[in-house]
Formats: structure tokens, sequence, C-alpha cells
């Protein structure tokens, strides 16, 4: 066969196989297009009012973004407007008085009043306290805000009413609210405005964690909502054309720690699996490699008892006795040299004085027994060791 008949055969099954089975996998598969909403990445994963500042951008405005506010660098200037996501609690009072004073000169300050989930008895922060706002005894309830295209729309959904009377030197210029209380007041101070909210939850770019017991419309995407943009633009409105937009949010980026922890783990936990298992290896082992060695068959008291059981059994008794005897007066020795250097009748004398024992108890169990007694080997054995205790 030649090769060009080889290869038209070759090509002849591919053609045989492949045809049938494209046409079987084109009338069972179907095209389907999935959109996978993938997590915030880089600087909108931790600032909320990113998407804002973008929007802005692509108005062609000057935006910058801060995690805190910080005036010796910021260095506002008349007709700038800040946004202060930031809990203004934690404002320190000449903060709050170099922002007032910023204001007088044409400034617009947006701003909210503290977050529900704070201590009841909190203080609210001198910014809010020199405004006259007062958010005490006041509780989260939506507000309706009805738009041509969504008519049932609310707002302002977890964030506590307030009420404001402001000092002399600042006047209320346009509010909104109820008997519930107030969540949008704008005040007038020297030439600039300041906006008080009670919630900006509709400025983040972020999704808002889903509850049920909030309205529907509550749950929008911050500015993704038509509605939430119409809203933005009012509130900006002041110096919206006239200088730069700081958006402070209040929060802090990953730290480095964080992100080798959270996104850096498929680097070091292998790392930490090979380190655990060199330290493994390399370690000393719990127990020896060696076998243990052979364990006496007997112990010292097991010896004792069969050496004197040995010498009972061939007449030896009175070594018994006399190693207990020269035990008891070796003692003595070192106790009562007099008694010991004393002998007979003298010496039991005064053992019997200096244990205060009956005469002929000591005399007894200083006599030698009958090789063939075991009771009186053993009686006297136990007197001797009762005296050597005694002394």
């Amino acid at each position: 066969m030649s090769a060009r008949l080889r290869w038209l055969l070759v090509l002849g099954v591919m053609l045989l196989i492949g045809v049938p089975l494209s046409i079987v996998f084109l009338r069972t598969h179907d095209k389907v297009t999935h959109t996978e909403h993938l997590p915030p990445q880089g600087e909108a994963s931790y600032n909320p009012l990113y998407v804002l500042g973008q929007a802005l951008r692509a108005d062609g405005r000057t935006v910058h973004a801060s995690p805190r506010i910080d005036l010796p660098r910021m260095r506002l200037q008349p007709g700038d407007t800040v946004l202060l996501l930031q809990d203004s609690a934690d404002l320190p009072t000449p903060t709050a008085q170099a922002l007032l004073a910023w204001v007088d000169t044409g400034g617009h300050l947006l701003l909210r009043v503290s977050p529900p989930y704070r201590d009841e008895n909190a203080v609210q922060g001198p910014l809010l306290d020199a405004l006259g706002v007062d958010s005490a005894y006041y509780e989260a309830a939506c507000k309706p805000f009805h738009v041509a295209d969504d008519p049932g729309h609310s707002e302002f959904c977890r964030g506590l009413r307030f009420a404001v009377d402001p000092p002399a030197g600042i006047r209320v210029e346009r509010e909104w609210g109820d008997e519930d209380g107030l969540v949008f007041a704008r005040l007038h101070k020297g030439s600039g405005r300041i906006s008080v909210l009670s919630d900006m939850e509709f400025l983040k770019g972020t999704p808002r964690v889903f509850d049920p017991d909030q309205p529907k419309d509550s749950l929008a995407d911050g500015l993704h909502d038509l509605a939430h943009r119409d809203l933005a633009r009012y509130l900006l409105e002041p110096n919206y054309a006239k200088g730069t937009f700081w958006l402070v949010y209040g929060s802090r980026p990953p730290t480095l720690w964080s992100r080798i922890f959270y996104q850096g783990w498929p680097v070091w936990v292998p790392l930490l699996l090979a380190l655990l298992a060199w330290l493994w290896q390399r370690a000393q082992r719990l127990g020896s490699l060696l076998p243990a060695p052979a364990t006496e068959r007997r112990s010292l008291l097991e010896h004792v008892r069969a050496s004197g059981e040995h010498l009972l059994r061939y007449g030896k008794a009175p070594l018994l006795y006399d190693a207990t005897r020269r035990a008891f007066l070796a003692r003595l020795r070192r106790r009562a040299p007099t008694a010991a250097a004393l002998s007979g009748e003298a010496q039991v004398h005064a053992i019997a004085s200096l244990l205060q024992w009956p005469h002929s108890r000591v005399q007894t169990a200083l006599q030698v027994p009958p090789s063939k007694d075991v009771a009186a080997l053993r009686e006297r054995i136990r007197l001797l060791i009762q005296m050597r205790n005694l002394l």
C-alpha cells in the first residue's frame, strides 16, 4: 500500500468518526453565557467610596481619597468638599474646630451621625455637639424617597434619626424628616455649608449585606442604584463645580500580614508543611531504638528472703541472729557509747534503763537462740529490731 493511499484511508476514518460525533455534540449542547461577579480587588476592596470617586473623576472632578482625615496634608481650600464617612466621634476637638473654620471660608462638609451600633452612653463627638445635632433617644427608621421610575423607594434605613438645634452663627437651610426625626439637614455657616445625614450607605459602591427585615429597595448596591445616584448628586451640589472632593472613607487598607495570611496561603501552607516535615525528620525519637535490657527475675527482697530460708534449712539460724545483734550493737555504740562499753548483766541493766523495758525482756533478746528453735529465733530478731528502732 502506497503512502498516499494510507493517508487517504486515515482521513476517511477520521471523517467517518468525527462527523457523527460533531453532529451529536451540536444537537445535545447549547451555548450558555454566565456572568461571574468577582470580589473587589485593590483599593475597591477596602474603600467603600471608590465607586463614587471614579464617577466624580469621570465627570471631570478632582478627587482625593483618604482613610483618615489629615488636615495638614489635605490643605483644604474654599470651594472644596469633604465627605466624612469616618465616624465624627473619633475626631479630636482641634480637628473639629479647624473643619468648622474651613467651612466658614466656603467649604462644604458632609458627615453622618454616629452609627446605630455604637453604645448608647457613648458621646457623639465635638463636631456634632458644635452643630447642635442630637441623635440620643432616636432610632433607625426608613424614609420614603419617591422617584419617577421607583415610587416605592426608601432611604436611610440603617441610620439613626436626629434633631438639630444650631447655636448662634449657624442656621438650618434645609431639612428632611418627619415626626420620628430628621434624616437630612443642611446647615449654613459663614460662606459654607454642612450636610448632616443619618446614613451614607447609598454612597457606597459595595453591596449591602442581605437583611430580610429591611425593605427590598434598601438592599440595592449603593451607587449602582439610579435613585442613589440622583440623591448623591443632590447632596454634592453646593460646591460640585468649584473645588476638590476629599473622600474620607474611614477604613484602612489591609495590612501586609493579613494579605499574606488570606491571599498568600498557597505559598506559606506548603512551606509550613515542608518545615514541619523537616523538623519531624530531624527531631529526636520518643523512645529508644535498642531493645530494653532484661530485668532481673527477682527483687532484692526476694533474694534476702531466699538467703534466710536457705540458712534456716541448713541449721545456720545463729548466723541470722548474730547479724541482727551486730546491727543493734552498732547503733547502740553510736547512740549510747557508755551502755555499749559494758558487758553481761551490767549491759542488760543499762539497755533496759535506756529503753525503759523490763530487764527480762532485754535479757531474752540478747541471748543466742537454739539452732533448731525457729520460733525463738523469730522472737529474738523481732525484739532486737524493736530495740534498734527505739534508739
